[in-house]
Protein backbone atom coordinates (compact mmCIF):
# COMPACT_ATOMS: atom_id res chain seq x y z
CA UNK A 1 0.00 0.00 0.00
CA UNK A 2 2.88 2.33 0.82
CA UNK A 3 4.36 1.98 -2.67
CA UNK A 4 1.06 2.81 -4.33
CA UNK A 5 0.72 5.97 -2.24
CA UNK A 6 4.29 6.99 -3.13
CA UNK A 7 3.73 6.46 -6.85
CA UNK A 8 0.46 8.40 -6.87
CA UNK A 9 2.05 11.24 -4.89
CA UNK A 10 4.94 11.21 -7.37
CA UNK A 11 2.50 11.45 -10.30
CA UNK A 12 0.89 14.49 -8.70
CA UNK A 13 4.26 16.03 -7.80
CA UNK A 14 5.66 15.46 -11.29
CA UNK A 15 2.66 17.03 -12.99
CA UNK A 16 2.67 19.94 -10.54
CA UNK A 17 6.35 20.56 -11.29
CA UNK A 18 5.65 20.38 -15.01
CA UNK A 19 2.80 22.86 -14.68
CA UNK A 20 4.83 25.23 -12.52
CA UNK A 21 8.02 25.02 -14.57
CA UNK A 22 6.67 25.27 -18.12
CA UNK A 23 10.15 25.44 -19.66
CA UNK A 24 11.09 22.10 -18.01
CA UNK A 25 7.84 20.25 -18.69
CA UNK A 26 8.08 16.85 -20.38
CA UNK A 27 4.42 16.79 -21.38
CA UNK A 28 1.67 15.16 -19.37
CA UNK A 29 2.75 11.59 -20.05
CA UNK A 30 6.44 12.32 -19.48
CA UNK A 31 5.76 14.24 -16.28
CA UNK A 32 3.59 11.36 -15.04
CA UNK A 33 6.11 8.61 -15.79
CA UNK A 34 9.12 10.47 -14.41
CA UNK A 35 7.07 11.72 -11.45
CA UNK A 36 5.91 8.19 -10.60
CA UNK A 37 9.48 6.87 -10.64
CA UNK A 38 10.66 9.87 -8.63
CA UNK A 39 7.83 9.36 -6.16
CA UNK A 40 8.82 5.76 -5.64
CA UNK A 41 12.49 6.64 -5.17
CA UNK A 42 11.74 9.66 -2.98
CA UNK A 43 9.35 7.69 -0.79
CA UNK A 44 11.82 4.85 -0.35
CA UNK A 45 14.57 7.33 0.48
CA UNK A 46 12.47 9.04 3.15
CA UNK A 47 11.56 5.71 4.73
CA UNK A 48 15.22 4.72 4.94
CA UNK A 49 16.26 8.12 6.28
CA UNK A 50 13.32 8.16 8.69
CA UNK A 51 14.92 5.51 10.85
CA UNK A 52 13.90 1.88 11.17
CA UNK A 53 12.90 0.76 7.66
CA UNK A 54 11.24 -2.42 8.94
CA UNK A 55 9.24 -0.42 11.48
CA UNK A 56 8.19 2.05 8.79
CA UNK A 57 7.00 -0.77 6.55
CA UNK A 58 4.97 -2.28 9.38
CA UNK A 59 3.47 1.12 10.22
CA UNK A 60 2.51 1.71 6.59
CA UNK A 61 0.97 -1.75 6.34
CA UNK A 62 -1.32 -0.88 9.24
CA UNK A 63 -2.12 2.50 7.58
CA UNK A 64 -0.53 4.58 10.32
CA UNK A 65 -1.26 8.26 9.56
CA UNK A 66 2.39 9.23 10.12
CA UNK A 67 3.58 6.67 7.58
CA UNK A 68 0.97 7.81 5.06
CA UNK A 69 2.02 11.45 5.44
CA UNK A 70 5.67 10.44 5.10
CA UNK A 71 4.88 8.49 1.91
CA UNK A 72 2.87 11.35 0.41
CA UNK A 73 5.50 13.96 1.23
CA UNK A 74 8.46 11.86 0.08
CA UNK A 75 6.66 10.74 -3.06
CA UNK A 76 5.44 14.19 -4.03
CA UNK A 77 8.77 15.88 -3.45
CA UNK A 78 10.69 13.06 -5.14
CA UNK A 79 8.40 13.20 -8.17
CA UNK A 80 8.75 16.96 -8.50
CA UNK A 81 12.53 16.91 -8.12
CA UNK A 82 13.09 14.08 -10.60
CA UNK A 83 10.75 15.73 -13.13
CA UNK A 84 12.66 19.02 -12.83
CA UNK A 85 16.00 17.22 -13.24
CA UNK A 86 14.76 15.29 -16.29
CA UNK A 87 13.40 18.52 -17.79
CA UNK A 88 16.76 20.24 -17.29
CA UNK A 89 18.56 17.31 -18.92
CA UNK A 90 16.15 17.30 -21.86
CA UNK A 91 16.58 21.05 -22.33
CA UNK A 92 20.39 20.80 -22.11
CA UNK A 93 20.55 17.94 -24.62
CA UNK A 94 18.26 19.76 -27.08
CA UNK A 95 20.80 22.58 -27.53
Amino acid sequence: MELIIQIIAGLVGGNAAGAGLKNLSLGTAGNSVVGGVGGLLGGLLTSFLGGDAAGAAEAAASLDIGAIIQSVAGGGIGGAILTAIAGMLKKALAK
